[in-house]
């Protein structure tokens, strides 16, 4: 049991759930567009994944990530060193039109750890900024990617689901805003800090309805699409709304994370089964 605890922690301290969380996100883009996955932008996307979240956590400075004393630290380095190696080697079997685009937001989630400048903030520690930044960068890996990939035209319906994946990303980012609030710093001004933890939930839920909404603006849309929608977001509203279970440590890191590879599961049954 202790070590399936320890290869269990080791699955969500090694970012590889989160990892999943974004494949997952992507792969519903893909069914979206009626196109196969693309193996080389998942397994990019996959380690690439694992490798920012494991700088972001565990060495925001450079020196940090390369000079590390903790053995378990050590382990979850060297695994990401392996994933920068996995990561390159899909990016080279894309084509370099999508180049531009994953630079653009591996920028972007640079900038996120590190300042452009000695002396500047980090777009992290901008407040207010922190969970839109990330939202941004998932709803740009998870829709333009596949989008850029298939060659697909940025018509409308494209920009109503970027616009749907961004306002997702920021509510299931809440649940871990809610769960940090007692450590967070001031100055980072998240929506629990500057409005409280109940209006926050609030916001979470009419963001959520505003999701499910914008589906009906789309010109061409399934009535297992709207189905599929509609029990997403009464996940998304479960997580918001269990502030008592926040506390936990596998709550927000596992199950609020799993969402995602929820709705790509939906999605994989309803293609194979109905």
């Amino acid at each position: 049991m202790r070590t399936l605890k320890s290869i269990f922690n080791f699955y969500l301290d090694a970012s590889i759930h989160v990892a999943l969380a974004v494949i997952s996100l992507t792969g519903v883009t893909f069914y979206l567009l009626d196109a196969s996955f693309d193996t080389a932008l998942l397994g990019f996307i996959f380690f690439g994944v694992i490798v920012c979240y494991n700088f972001v956590k565990y060495g925001v400075e450079a020196y940090k990530y390369l000079v590390v004393s903790n053995d378990y630290h050590r382990i979850i380095q060297m695994f990401s060193f392996l994933s920068f190696g996995l990561a390159f080697y899909f990016l080279i079997q894309l084509d370099r039109e999508i180049w531009m685009a994953i630079g653009i937001m591996t920028l972007l989630s640079a900038l996120y750890a590190v300042p452009l400048l000695p002396k500047a903030k980090n777009l992290r520690n901008l407040g207010g900024f922190k969970i839109y930044i990330v939202a941004l960068v998932w709803a740009g890996f998870t829709v333009f990617l596949p989008v850029l990939d298939t060659k697909n035209p940025l018509q409308w319906d494209i920009w109503i689901l970027f616009v749907q994946r961004f306002i997702l990303v920021v509510v299931l980012i809440l649940p871990f805003e809610i769960r940090d609030l007692q450590w967070d710093d001031a100055r980072l001004r998240t929506l629990p800090q500057v409005l409280g933890v109940e209006k926050t939930k609030k916001i979470g839920v009419a963001l959520t309805l505003i999701f499910f909404f914008l589906t009906f603006l789309r010109d061409g849309v399934s009535q297992s699409e709207v189905l599929l929608r509609f029990i997403l977001c009464m996940a998304m509203i479960y997580v918001l709304m269990a502030s008592r279970k926040m506390q936990s440590r596998y709550f927000a890191s596992f199950w609020v994370e799993a969402i995602p590879i929820l709705w790509l599961s939906l999605y994989w049954a309803v293609e194979n089964y109905f």
